[in-house]
C-alpha cells in the first residue's frame, strides 16, 4: 500500500538540524544566560531573562539550502527589574546589554567583532557550524499597557483569559530607528515572542510555557526538538518549498511568521502528517482567495504581519503577488507528489521543489509505484527550482 506519511516523515528528517546544532545552541545560549547572571554582571541585580525565540523556540528551524549559511538562533534578552522606559532610553538599555555581551565575547575568546543590528546585538562563532546569534534587548510592558493589549486582544475574538495570560508575557523592544530611540519616553514597539510561543503552542495542543531558572537569571530550554507534532513538521516542510522556490529572489520570499501564523490558525489537530499538510495546504489557499492584506499578530491584533504588501517602499518585491504565487505553486506541488504514480516525476518534485535527494527505489517502496532498476542508471538531474517567483512580465499566476 503507498504510505504518503512514511514519505513525508522521510522528507522532514531530511530538513531537521542535526542533534548536534541544537546542543550546541543549548549550551551557548544558556552560558549566556549564566553570563548575565553571574555576580559580577551589570544586569545581576535587574532579574535578566534570557530566552530563545522564533524557529528555534517553536521547534520549527530546518537546515539550510547551502553550507555557506548560518544557522541562526534568536535570543531575548529581558531586564525585569530596575530598568524602565523612565529610568533608560532604548539606546541606553542596549549600551547595557551590548556592555555585557563585549564583556562575554573577550571572555569566551570570540574572535568576530560584535555586531549592532537596529535591534539586536549580534553574536558570530567562527567554527565549523556557522552558528550566530542574535539577542534583542527588552524590558517588561508597564501593566496599563499590558492591560490595554488583553482588551484588544479579546475585542478581536481572543479568549479573555489567554488574553491576559499572553499579554503579561509582552516586552518593549530597543530599535534605533524608532524616532525616540535616544528618549526616555513609554512608546516603544510592542513584543511578544513568549506570548506567541503560547499560542503556537496552544495550536499544538500543547501549550506550556517553557520554564527554566537559575541562581539570579532565568534561562528557557530550546524546544523539545526530537518529538515534533504534525504542525510543526508542517511549517518545516512549507518552510523548505519557499526557500527552495526563491533561492534567486531572497528579497520577495514569504516571510517565515506568515506562514507559521496561517499554517497555525488553519491546523485542525489532524494526528496525521498528511491529513495537517492537506489542512494547511487548503487553508492558506482559502487566505489567498479572500485577497486580504492582513496576517495579525495573534497576540498582538493591532500588529499586522503582513504591512509591508502594502507599502509604496516594498511594491517593487510584488511581495503579495509572490505570496500567492508560492502557495498556488506548494500546494500543486504537494498534490502531486502524494497522488502521482509517475515515480520518476515525484523524483524530480522533490529533488527540485524541496532540494531532497531520495532513492528512487525507497520512493518505490513506499509508494508502492513499480521501480525499474534499469531505467535507474540513467539519472536526471534538477538544477534548479521547478518554480520560479512570480514577477513582472511572467504572465498571471498559476491556478
Amino acid at each position: 500500500m503507498r504510505d504518503n506519511e512514511k514519505l513525508l516523515n522521510e522528507l522532514i528528517a531530511s530538513l531537521d538540524l542535526p542533534d548536534s546544532a541544537y546542543e550546541k545552541a543549548v549550551k551557548r545560549y544558556e552560558d549566556i544566560g549564566e553570563w548575565f547572571g553571574r555576580e559580577e554582571s551589570e544586569c545581576a541585580e535587574n532579574d535578566p531573562h534570557i530566552f530563545p525565540q522564533g524557529s528555534f523556540r517553536l521547534g520549527i528551524a530546518i537546515k539550510p539550502l547551502s553550507g555557506e549559511e548560518e544557522y541562526d538562533l534568536d535570543l531575548a534578552c529581558n531586564l525585569r527589574s530596575g530598568v524602565d522606559s523612565s529610568s533608560h532610553s532604548q539606546k541606553e538599555l542596549k549600551a547595557l546589554i551590548g556592555f555585557e555581551l563585549e564583556q562575554y565575547r573577550q571572555a569566551r575568546n570570540i574572535k568576530k567583532e560584535l555586531d549592532e543590528k537596529h535591534r539586536c546585538w549580534r553574536l558570530e562563532y567562527a567554527d565549523s557550524l556557522n552558528f550566530h546569534m542574535d539577542i534583542v534587548p527588552c524590558i517588561p510592558q508597564s501593566e496599563i499597557q499590558k492591560k490595554s493589549l488583553a482588551k484588544t486582544m479579546t475585542s478581536y475574538g481572543i479568549n479573555e483569559s489567554f488574553a491576559e495570560q499572553a499579554s503579561d508575557l509582552a516586552v518593549g523592544i530597543t530599535d534605533d530607528r524608532h524616532s525616540n530611540y535616544n528618549k526616555k519616553v513609554s512608546d516603544w514597539m510592542i513584543s511578544n515572542p513568549e506570548g506567541y510561543a503560547n499560542w503556537f503552542e496552544n495550536r499544538m495542543n500543547t501549550a506550556q510555557l517553557l520554564k527554566a531558572a537559575c541562581e539570579s537569571a532565568q534561562v528557557d530550554e530550546v524546544p523539545i526538538y526530537k518529538q515534533k507534532t504534525p504542525l510543526q513538521r508542517v511549517v518545516q516542510i512549507l518552510k523548505r518549498h519557499r526557500d527552495q522556490m526563491f533561492v534567486d529572489n531572497q528579497d520577495s520570499k514569504p516571510i517565515s511568521v506568515i506562514i507559521t501564523t496561517l499554517s497555525a490558525k488553519a491546523y485542525t489537530g489532524a494526528s496525521s502528517l498528511e491529513l495537517a499538510l492537506k489542512d494547511v495546504l487548503n487553508g492558506l489557499m482559502e487566505f489567498v482567495l479572500s485577497d486580504s492584506n492582513q496576517v495579525l499578530n495573534p497576540v498582538n491584533p493591532q500588529e499586522n504581519f503582513a504591512d509591508r504588501w502594502a507599502m509604496p517602499a516594498y511594491k517593487h518585491l510584488e511581495l503579495k503577488q509572490n505570496f500567492h504565487l508560492w502557495v498556488y505553486q506548494v500546494k500543486r506541488d504537494f498534490e502531486f507528489i502524494l497522488a502521482s504514480n509517475e515515480l520518476e516525476l515525484i523524483s524530480e518534485s522533490i529533488g527540485g521543489n524541496l532540494a531532497v535527494a531520495m532513492e528512487k527505489s525507497t520512493l518505490s517502496s513506499m509508494l508502492a509505484i513499480p521501480f525499474d532498476a534499469e531505467a535507474a542508471h540513467t539519472t536526471h538531474v534538477v538544477s534548479e527550482p521547478v518554480s520560479k517567483p512570480w514577477s513582472k512580465g511572467r504572465g498571471e499566476i498559476c491556478k
